[in-house]
């Protein structure tokens, strides 16, 4: 049984992104998975003037909690064609402490939106970055139209075949974690 993190890259409180990777998390019955709300991490915006009084508690807590597991699930919100300033904030402070922060991580990236691209372009944006910090990213899952394929009510997928698309790539991670 392998150790896996879950967290989506938002800080909004009704995020359907870490709707979606908690509902992804308790799909993968063979792995501890932990789930993180990344909104509870408090981190000053990354600047080389806040590098130099130290590095956040919440930033080593973080990277010592990352180093801890096997496996990475990643669900990305979009803001304007890239993820959020959000995370890209998180992945510059974690980057400033240990360049590898990734190294030796499965990584599961998924993303979700109202609209029918699903995210996908947070997606091919983290695809092209993370492994410049040792991600391996194993797979990746764009989830289209959140609220007419999602029911948070009983916190279900709606849709019959992205149910199954999203059960085979979890198969495929699961079994390379």
């Amino acid at each position: 049984m392998k150790k896996i993190l879950a967290f989506a890259g938002s800080n909004s409180s009704t995020s359907i992104n870490q709707k979606l990777v908690t509902y992804i998390a308790s799909e993968l019955k063979d792995h501890k998975v932990s789930v993180l709300h990344l909104v509870n991490y408090d981190m000053p915006m990354y600047s080389e003037d806040e590098e130099k009084k130290g590095f956040p508690a919440m930033v080593m807590g973080l990277k010592q909690e990352i180093s801890e597991v096997d496996a990475l699930i990643i669900s990305l919100s979009e803001h304007n064609g890239s993820w959020s300033a959000f995370f890209k904030n998180i992945v510059d402070w974690l980057s400033r402490l240990d360049r590898n922060f990734l190294a030796g991580k499965k990584i599961l990236l998924t993303s979700t939106s109202p609209g029918k691209r699903g995210g996908m372009s947070a997606l091919e944006h983290a695809k092209l970055i993370l492994p410049r910090f040792g991600a391996d990213i194993v797979e990746s899952f764009s989830f289209p139209s959140f609220y007419e394929n999602f029911s948070e009510e009983t916190y279900t997928l709606t849709n019959e075949t992205l149910e199954l698309g999203l059960k085979q790539v979890l198969s495929t991670f699961a079994h390379q974690v």
